[in-house]
């Protein structure tokens, strides 16, 4: 229930229940006077249940209706679960936007330089900094990550201290970037943590994370092995370990060879920003077909399976890479949920051309930017919080961390999930209304919402396929000329090996010799018996109905 007092609230929008789609806002003050600030706007990616659709966004319509009280949107860190929704939903919000300089420079080289892009106005902020919006004081913590320039947020206000982790991890040796700062997250805990909303990505893995280090030296090892050509995928804003094959590749006296555009802005930026000094000149494409096999490493994008990403084309044999076998290729990434078949047909595809694989499987080749237990264990140790609400996972990972965070002395722990409101302080935290909360599509240069119709066609299409049928009929109810029928989706031959055409023609034909003939003058009539005399036939004989589309015109 909403009350009239100062209080500060949380409401997800995306994250919770999910990985991916990362979307939180914080409000302060009383329930009708709130300001508010949004931490971060992502996206999550379509998987093969939601044909044709390219990423899918937030529902931001809640903060839309209160644009005016929205204070600033505020990026933890560059990864596209975390921004890459900025592009496609700012219009909607109109604030300004506050980002890390490598935050802002891969913003305005990917999503922003798109065509037809908004003119985002992105402030530069400094690890370190704080920053004063309306009732927020926001500081900006420095912490370990598969990307520079991550940051935790210590939101203030006159309700206490609400810690947003963001993604993060200890790593003692990040390789790029700042350490997690420990001494500033033992501060903050001593000054005193009301909440701490946090990473749950790892929290059912014990210990702690790998570091970047042990990556590098394994990837030099694997690498300076080799005597084919060596190929590299991994995330292509995973800049430390794009550094680490490259300094790799010097020391085994190979050249890096880039392909994939992804990779080429995110080193681009890197550059700028001071992250590539001492990293050798990188090839282009071009050079590939130049170079002797013992002489090159190859960096890929689409460790994803990504289909129109190098290493889908690299397998289809539509690239200027050529691999040849005993070349070895290197997963230096881990497979996202929901990858796995994409992933898996392209490590198949280069098994069949006689490529070695190596995945993380088989070397300590990739590290994860999340905590595992252990790590988050010492932070909160380090914050103490009242409060803890876990976030960024899907519901096994919140109520494991729940359970964690009870362990570890937590005196309120609350679950949420995106469109929940909870009053964090500074009484007693408790659940408040539901605010409305779901997922956007894009699709094309649309975004949809989820109760587009297009959706579920496409489902029944990609089911049981459509039979488009046209004729045209004559006053007296008679057929003008030959009827067009088109199939898409459909098998070819019945069990009994009729041609399903076959099917599809006796069932109209018969439909419209045995109508009576007042009804074959009535076009809507002829075509509302044929649709069902023809969906009928085929599901007699497949087992499916498929979608009937019938358009008669009266000549």
């Amino acid at each position: 229930m909403a009350t009239d007092q100062e209080e500060i609230v949380f409401a997800p929008l995306g994250g919770l229940g999910e990985i991916g789609m990362n979307a939180a806002l914080y409000g302060f003050g009383p329930s009708k006077k709130r300001k508010w600030i949004l931490v971060d706007c992502g996206v999550a990616f379509a998987g093969a249940d939601m044909p044709g659709v390219d990423l899918i966004l937030p529902d931001l319509s809640f903060i839309e209706k209160h644009r005016a009280d929205l204070l600033g949107l505020i990026v933890t860190h560059a990864h596209e679960d975390h921004v890459g929704a900025i592009a496609a939903l700012w219009p909607r919000l109109g604030c300004p936007v506050y980002a890390t300089a490598f935050a802002a420079g891969l913003l305005a080289t990917r999503r922003l330089a798109e065509p037809g892009a908004p003119q985002v106005p992105i402030k530069i902020v400094a690890q370190g900094a704080r920053l004063t919006l309306g009732p927020f004081e926001i500081e900006f913590v420095p912490m370990s990550h598969s990307i520079p320039e991550s940051n935790l947020l210590a939101i203030r206000t006159q309700a206490g201290v609400v810690v947003h982790t963001g993604d993060w991890k200890l790593d003692p040796t990040p390789g790029l970037g700042r350490p997690t700062d420990i001494e500033r997250l033992k501060q903050i805990g001593d000054e005193g943590v009301r909440a701490l909303i946090c990473d749950s990505t790892n929290i059912l893995r014990e210990g702690e994370s790998p570091s970047e280090a042990q990556v590098a030296a394994v990837l030099r090892e694997k690498i300076l092995a080799a005597t084919g050509r060596v190929m590299v995928t991994t995330f292509a804003s995973n800049v430390t370990r794009l550094r680490s094959v490259c300094l790799a590749a010097e020391a085994a006296g190979r050249r890096i060879v880039l392909a994939g555009r992804a990779m080429e802005r995110a080193l681009e930026v890197a550059r700028e920003c001071g992250y590539l000094d001492g990293v050798p000149e990188l090839l282009s494409l071009d050079s590939f077909a130049r170079l002797p096999a013992n002489k090159v490493v190859v960096l890929a994008t689409g460790s994803q399976g990504e289909a129109r990403a190098a290493m889908s084309r690299i397998v289809r044999g539509e690239h200027a890479v050529k691999l040849a076998p005993n070349d070895l290729v290197i997963f230096s990434s881990r497979t996202i949920p929901g990858n796995e078949r994409e992933v898996n047909a392209i490590v198949n595809g280069l098994i069949l051309q006689g490529v070695d694989v190596l995945t993380d499987r088989d070397a300590l080749v990739h590290c994860s930017g999340h905590p595992r237990r252990g790590e988050v264990a010492k932070l909160y140790d380090w914050l103490r919080p009242q409060v803890a609400v876990p976030a960024h996972g899907e519901p096994l990972h919140l109520q494991v961390h729940a359970d964690f965070a009870r362990s570890r002395g937590v005196e309120h722990v609350l679950i949420a999930h995106n469109g929940d409101m909870i009053a964090l302080g500074p009484d007693s935290p408790t659940h408040l209304a539901q605010i409305p909360s779901g997922k956007l599509y894009q699709d094309g240069e649309l975004i949809l919402s989820a109760s587009e119709e297009c959706f579920r066609q496409r489902h029944r299409l990609a089911a049981a396929g459509i039979i488009s049928i046209a004729f045209a009929l004559t006053a007296k109810g008679d057929l003008a000329g030959v009827p067009d029928v088109t199939m898409f989706g459909l098998p070819q031959k019945t069990r009994d090996n009729r041609p399903m055409g076959e099917i599809v023609d006796r069932a109209l034909f018969e439909t419209l010799d045995t109508l009576p003939r007042a009804r074959k003058r009535d076009p809507d009539a002829a075509c509302t018996a044929v649709e069902r005399a023809v969906r009928s036939a085929v599901a007699a004989v497949w087992g499916k109905k498929p979608h009937v589309h019938v358009l008669a015109i009266e000549v």
